[in-house]
């Protein structure tokens, strides 16, 4: 058990560390913010407050530690996510535990994006002020490869290294409005990345609390722009409090997440999720210091290995956005 805490202590101390030295304030300086959007229907309506909370191989998009709760030999889920401006936002995560979890949990996700189609533009000194450049069509994806282990029956570690991919099409630009010299970026880039968590079951009735680190990569530039990915520090704890009354075959848990990004001010986030008979599920979530969203709803029905999730978040001037996740478990 001190060998447990002394673990536990030190990861605490090796995140926080890592946390403060991101504590500038350089909000709104990073790109790929992709990254920053989960596409997982459960965990959209907590309000992403899943630092803690299992979630199997959509631990992926939070926290890849909590994966080692996992008792089931292979889950896959499927997850469309009809993101602000008509952007299409998918994904695909598949996690395998082989000889019972004795070696960990290994899995895979992919992320992919389309933003549409977008009018290609560059300045002239015409009628119109510009010329058609043509059509440009956005893209981006990320693959990654992650592994998760309970290393006591109190501490697991788990995380993700990802191929990030983004691709904004070619772009023409003038280097001198007198000479007309004009310039091709491609703005294509391509960066790798790794997450890092570790969740710790405190022995208090069903307590635990776990830290994340999100997209940690080197910094890269378009053209002579430099920025880096939304790097994102997060600690929480979640716990059901139905272990404090009578209520079979019911739970309701409550998780909490603090959050540091580095893209933008600190948040919080407080969802709850009432669970029936491992069934059916009802959520609700918070979060603060967003400009557009703030509450998330949802539900989840489960039974026979398949699981169905939705999410449904109000976004201000954007009205709506809608997570659909389809799971399969074995």
């Amino acid at each position: 058990m001190n060998n447990a805490l002394n673990r536990i202590l030190l990861t605490g101390m090796i995140f926080l560390s890592v946390g403060i030295s991101f504590a500038q304030e350089k909000t709104a300086q990073t790109g790929f913010q992709f990254l920053s959007v989960s596409p997982d229907a459960r965990s959209a309506a907590l309000a992403g407050a899943a630092t803690t909370v299992s979630q199997m191989s959509s631990a992926l998009w939070n926290n890849p530690a909590t994966m080692s709760e996992m008792s089931k030999e292979f889950d896959a889920s499927f997850s469309m996510n009809k993101w602000i401006a008509d952007i299409n936002h998918n994904a695909v995560s598949m996690a395998y535990r082989p000889d019972q979890g004795l070696l960990g949990v290994f899995a895979v996700s992919f992320l992919y994006v389309d933003y549409g189609t977008v009018e290609g533009t560059i300045f002239a000194q015409n009628e119109q002020g510009y010329l058609d450049t043509g059509d440009i069509r956005p893209t981006a994806y990320s693959l990654g490869f992650g592994y998760a282990r309970s290393l006591t029956n109190h501490f697991s570690i788990g995380g993700q290294i990802k191929l990030v991919h983004q691709n904004l099409g070619p772009a023409l630009i003038k280097l001198t409005a007198e000479d007309n010299i004009v310039k091709q970026n491609k703005n294509d880039l391509s960066v790798v990345a790794f997450d890092f968590g570790t969740t710790y079951k405190t022995g208090y009735k069903s307590f635990v609390f776990g830290m994340s680190i999100r997209n940690f990569s080197r910094e890269i530039k378009y053209d002579d722009q430099n920025f880096q990915l939304p790097l994102t520090f997060s600690i929480g704890a979640s716990i059901d409090l139905f272990d404090f009354i009578k209520a079979p075959q019911q739970n309701l848990l409550l998780s909490i997440d603090a959050v540091h990004p580095r893209s933008h001010i600190e948040q919080i986030k407080i969802a709850t999720e009432y669970r029936y008979n491992k069934i059916l599920a009802l959520r609700l979530g918070y979060l603060s210091g967003a400009d557009e969203q703030n509450l998330s709803f949802g539900f989840g029905v489960n039974t026979l290995g398949i699981g169905l999730d939705y999410a449904y978040t109000p976004f201000g001037v954007f009205t709506k956005v809608q997570r659909v996740s389809l799971r399969f478990t074995l």
